[in-house]
């Protein structure tokens, strides 16, 4: 069984969604042959937590207003460290950076193919690392040491 083109609509608009607003690392899943659930997860993180609600507001209210669906569950909004969107055929996990690292939702499904995102979603990947390598230097510039 494989995420439905339904499920597959909803991964690429919320994808777009979380690029738009300069989420890192957009990656999405197909889980619909090891989970009965939700055919996907979307997965996104930014580095604090003003900018998770900023991206889990734009996902709502882009799949609300281009496809007409809201989520049945919103979970994790009170810290906004990792914020869950279910929507029944998807399942959106926008999380803080260092939740990300410290869950590594990637590496329990890795074994699920990867569900195809936009061009924006997909250059999104590495900006953590990115922005991790940046603040790093600002850090060092700050303290007067050398890089």
């Amino acid at each position: 069984m494989t995420a439905t083109d339904r499920s597959l609509e909803l991964v690429r608009t919320a994808a777009q969604a979380a690029a738009d607003k300069l989420a890192h690392d957009v990656i999405a899943y197909d889980v619909s042959d090891v989970l009965s659930i939700t055919d996907a997860f979307l997965l996104a993180s930014a580095p604090n937590d003003r900018q998770v609600k900023s991206i889990v507001d734009e996902i709502e209210e882009r799949l609300q207003k281009e496809l007409g669906v809201k989520p049945v569950r919103r979970e994790g909004d009170r810290e906004a460290r990792w914020v869950l969107l279910d929507y029944v055929d998807i399942v959106v996990h926008v999380q803080h950076s260092e939740e990300r690292v410290f869950y590594a939702l990637e590496r329990l499904w890795k074994d699920c193919p990867q569900l195809e995102l936009p061009a924006d979603a997909k250059a999104t990947r590495g900006k953590a690392a990115e922005h991790a390598a940046l603040r790093t230097e600002e850090d060092d510039d700050a303290f007067g040491e050398p890089r």
